[in-house]
């Protein structure tokens, strides 16, 4: 998954959709000075493209970003040239260093596997906050909220690019198995890929949970920004 052909199409796609990663970004700052008000310095675990780094570095005086996926840290890199964009896995990393706010949007946090990845990632993630620091997690939908064979559609249309895409989804023991078709029309033709998305249902006590046991507060925001809500944690 994140593929190059993916990477290309990612934020077009998603702004199709309705997505705006300048509001969320506001949102997340809001978030943060609620709680640390001089927050000086965010990292963003999962930073895909950078679209988030990118509205975030307007309202944090250094930011920097973590990406497993080469293709789209490659074009966060190609977006932000003064920012560090760190090749890592949120289940294991090691920056030496700590920052004010933390943030793992998108649902990202929902790729690991299993209850025990999940806690190791929200731990490494309170390891690198300052004492006071924030961290936002986007979870995925909790396990009620699965709707077994879910069909979603969009059509990105531009100048130069028409995009569909078109996923179906159902239950893979714990976890939602999102089957992604793209097409992707453009001046040299018409081609076609898929991609296989496994979310995993992670609840909200084993959220919350992983939190506490990093030694963070811990305050779920239903709603915004994509309906799925924000986790907040406070490192103690």
């Amino acid at each position: 998954m994140y593929s190059a052909d993916l990477a290309d199409v990612y934020e077009r796609i998603y702004q199709s959709r309705g997505k705006d990663w300048g509001a969320e970004a506001v949102l997340v700052d809001e978030v943060v000075r609620r709680h640390r008000p001089a927050a000086r310095t965010l990292l963003d675990v999962a930073c895909g493209t950078g679209a988030h780094l990118e509205a975030l570095s307007r309202r944090f005086a250094h930011v920097e970003g973590l990406e497993l996926a080469e293709p789209m840290r490659e074009r966060a890199r190609l977006r932000l040239p003064g920012v560090h964009i760190r090749a890592g896995d949120m289940r294991d990393f090691d920056l030496h260093t700590t920052f004010d706010a933390i943030t793992c949007m998108f649902c990202s946090i929902a790729y690991v596997d299993t209850v025990e990845e999940m806690r190791a990632a929200i731990g490494g993630m309170a390891r690198h906050l300052a004492p006071g620091g924030v961290l936002v997690v986007e979870p995925w939908w909790f396990p009620e909220q699965f709707i077994e064979g879910y069909v979603a559609g969009d059509l990105a249309r531009g100048e130069d690019l028409t995009i569909a895409r078109i996923s179906h989804s159902t239950l893979d023991g714990r976890a939602t198995r999102m089957e992604v078709r793209f097409l992707v029309a453009d001046e040299s033709g018409i081609r076609e890929f898929v991609e296989i998305d496994r979310l995993t249902l992670f609840t909200r006590e084993e959220y919350e949970s992983a939190f506490r046991d990093a030694g963070c507060s811990i305050e779920f925001l239903p709603g915004p920004p994509t309906g799925r809500g924000l986790f907040v944690g406070i490192r103690q």
